[in-house]
């Protein structure tokens, strides 16, 4: 074992919280986000190969964060999916879907202003090894990136729906495919913006490595890299997230408009019951 990844290790951290909430049954959300620092750390050993000196700062660090988490998060997450509650009975406009995601948003940024000063001391300990395998796993990830297709597309949001409300029937299935028909998805494009924010990582720790830059440095410089990641230098691409996140809204407004009482009423309850796992989760002892 040897380093941390860096602040893609950030993001990961905020995604694989995020998708603990969103498993399939109350008690996997339990499991998951309990275990969360140590799946995470394995996650993120995958990519950086830590060293045993890193390795204590790593699982320190992301102890650190799951407890803020716990205390700070998950009771204005539980507040958001009560926000959410009341519209689901009734049709969704994509303006109300889309400020759901503008909340998951704020608690993303919430998520990466909380990460602290480890980032910036593991950061100044990569060697080049340690950035020759992280460039290696990201080829890997990005040749299995390039596996997805239109259809596996379409058949990764039908489950997030069918998680959301039941199975879909035929008619329903087709509402969702006429949606995906005409969408503006690029894999190329995305995997291309990817891969900019992957070069423009290793330079960043490259440069912090070469520069002896002291951990606050390295951490501030790990931020600006962050906020290049999450809003792409490139105001065309910026402008075609946007495009692609008003489009998601759509989708998922018109995918609503079909289900019935009954589905609704199904995710009425899997959101009560995400509510009070949320709840449970909270309250444990730190």
């Amino acid at each position: 074992m040897r380093s941390w990844k860096n602040p893609l290790c950030i993001r990961g951290i905020i995604l694989a919280l995020a998708l603990s909430l969103v498993l399939a049954g109350c008690s996997a959300i339990k499991l998951g986000y309990n275990t969360m620092p140590d799946l995470l750390y394995w996650w993120l050993d995958g990519y950086a190969d830590f060293s045993d000196d890193q390795e204590p700062l790593v699982r320190q660090e992301l102890a650190r964060l799951h407890a803020w988490h716990r205390r700070e998060e998950l009771p204005r997450i539980n507040d958001m999916l009560a926000r959410v509650e009341p519209l689901l009975p009734g049709d969704i406009s994509p303006q109300q879907a889309c400020a759901v995601v503008a909340d998951v948003q704020v608690r993303v940024q919430a998520a990466i202003d909380a990460v602290g000063p480890a980032v910036g001391l593991v950061a100044v300990k990569f060697d080049e090894a340690q950035l020759r395998h992280m460039e290696r796993k990201f080829r890997r990830s990005n040749e299995k990136f390039r596996e997805q297709t239109p259809e596996k597309h379409y058949e990764q949001a039908l489950d997030r729906f069918e998680t959301i409300y039941g199975h879909l029937d035929a008619p329903q299935r087709a509402v969702l495919r006429e949606q995906f028909a005409h969408s503006m998805y690029d894999p190329a494009r995305i995997l291309a913006d990817r891969q900019r924010r992957q070069q423009d990582l290793l330079q960043v720790l490259r440069q912090a490595g070469a520069a002896h830059l002291q951990p606050p440095q390295a951490l501030a410089q790990l931020r600006a890299w962050s906020e290049r990641a999450l809003h792409a230098p490139d105001p065309a691409y910026r402008a075609w997230q946007e495009a692609l996140v008003q489009e998601g809204c759509r989708i998922f407004a018109a995918v609503h408009h079909s289900t019935t009482t009954a589905q609704r009423e199904y995710a009425v309850r899997r959101l009560r019951a995400y509510q009070r796992a949320l709840h449970e989760l909270s309250a444990q002892p730190q």
